[in-house]
């Protein structure tokens, strides 16, 4: 009996051995890099470097020892696959829908979504209501509210900084910028509801990319909070909305709310008004947080470097002088403050609002040679362009000038983003952010109070002590 089991395993090695070889040779080449700690994965290590002021870190330590091209990682508890260089940001903006779908951590999900629509999300839902916010945003659109931008500037100029000579940048520009979201998605003017809203809305964009541990204390609880009281004061505003185009009161609204109810395709049902919820708050995160940000590193820069404020107010006097005292902006004037943005894209290049986006691999793909298996997540961040010196020469100094002609070569200046899944508020910040400027560049001169001031990213870069400056009347 041995004799023959000997024979048996004599015969079969050869065949395990192929097998084995076989399976091998077809195991897909994963990217190179480490999962991390159990669960938490390297999540603590990606906070941490953010949290210190140098989110590039991260991904220069990961190039560095893996890859340029692509790495692995873990965060937030997902197999990740981080996508480097204009390269890697090519790939990726434009394999939409090819390779790789939009993803959303799960802790940004449950803060802002009402848990009995979460179930309900499908791909075809997405691209229409994708579809209707790019018209909203579209520029022949967002023509009609640049005068209602320049009135509530001058309005929030002459209140919150003109009675004072010091004044902290970064908490007014929030305020500013929720206000104008408030009036312009919802048509909210009075300031007691936007005050309502705003107070439980500062709560939330700290949770998104919290550990999510829910419990007391917690930044992704204190999120999760927030976001209810905002769900449910949204949900009551539509309900409210509902009645007066029942009753023929705004028939003629330009707001993105008024606008979705009524040629939206209300079944009505309760789901029906989560899910335009959902919609309004996750516009208002987008339109309002990155902004504010925007505004404030722009600022940051002009009063760190007066020779570039004072260019950006020449421009801008420009246009003042060509304008009636009561006349407000319009688009042509925007279209003249070409300066300007250069400092804003050179500021927003060195201190970016957003690290960049999540997508979800839809079958297994190639990329610089690795296999990104099907499900796995991938990741591009601004860091690995932005402060490159392959792509921007003496990276850490300020120069507006990189952005004349034809400006930076493609796929390298990405804030936001690329391809089919740009940002669709892309318009809307840029006329927001000039129409700031063009105020504040002719009524103020400014000054950094505190020099060497630092930003930390808790995700979006926030100034630690609140960008305080001294105001000088021009």
């Amino acid at each position: 009996m041995d004799f023959y089991v000997a024979c048996f395993l004599y015969l079969c090695l050869p065949l395990l051995f192929f097998v084995l070889r076989r399976k091998k040779h077809f195991a897909p080449r994963l990217p190179p890099g480490t999962r991390g700690w159990p669960i938490l994965g390297e999540t603590l290590e990606f906070m941490a470097a953010g949290r210190s002021g140098c989110p590039e870190k991260f991904v220069s330590d990961h190039t560095a020892r893996y890859s340029p091209d692509v790495f692995r990682t873990n965060l937030y508890g997902e197999d990740m696959a981080v996508f480097c260089g204009a390269s890697g940001n090519k790939f990726l903006f434009s394999g939409e829908n090819k390779y790789v779908t939009p993803w959303w951590l799960h802790s940004m999900r449950k803060i802002t979504h009402f848990p009995e629509t979460l179930g309900n999300i499908n791909s075809q839902d997405v691209k229409k209501k994708r579809s209707f916010l790019l018209e909203f945003l579209k520029p022949e659109a967002l023509q009609h509210y640049i005068p209602i931008m320049d009135s509530m500037t001058r309005d929030h100029l002459a209140t919150d900084w003109s009675p004072h000579k010091e004044v902290k940048v970064f908490p007014l520009s929030k305020s500013y910028t929720f206000a104008l979201a408030c009036r312009l998605f919802m048509n909210i003017k009075d300031p007691e509801i936007v005050s309502k809203l705003a107070n439980p809305f500062a709560q939330v964009a700290p949770g998104f990319t919290a550990v999510p541990i829910n419990i007391p204390g917690t930044p992704f609880n204190t999120a999760m909070r927030g976001g209810k009281v905002i769900r449910q004061e949204l949900l009551n505003l539509i309900r409210r909305r509902k009645v007066e185009i029942s009753e023929g009161k705004d028939a003629n609204a330009r707001d993105f709310l008024s606008r979705w109810l009524l040629e939206g395709d209300d079944d009505g049902t309760i789901l029906y008004d989560m899910d335009a919820s959902n919609k309004i708050m996750g516009l208002l995160i987008a339109s309002h947080d990155t902004t504010s940000t925007s505004i404030t590193v722009v600022v940051n820069y002009l009063a760190q470097f007066p020779h570039i404020y004072e260019r950006v107010h020449q421009e801008q006097m420009e246009i003042a002088k060509s304008k009636g005292p009561d006349e407000f902006l319009n688009w042509n004037d925007i279209q003249k403050m070409k300066y300007s943005w250069n400092v804003a894209c050179e500021s927003m290049r060195l201190l970016p609002p957003a690290q960049g986006s999540f997508r979800e691999a839809m079958a297994d793909f190639t990329f610089a040679g690795y296999t990104i298996p099907k499900g796995w997540k991938t990741f591009w961040m601004v860091y690995s362009t932005h402060k490159n010196p392959k792509y921007f020469p003496e990276p850490e100094k300020f120069d507006p000038s990189r952005f004349e002609g034809n400006g930076p070569a493609p796929f390298t200046y990405v804030p936001f983003g690329g391809g089919p899944r740009m940002c669709p508020g892309k318009e809307y910040a840029r006329l927001e952010i000039l129409v700031f400027m063009h105020n504040l560049a002719t009524k103020f001169k400014l000054e950094k109070v505190i020099s060497n001031e630092k930003f930390i990213y808790i995700p979006s870069p926030v100034p630690v002590e609140g960008l305080l400056v001294h105001l000088l009347p021009y």
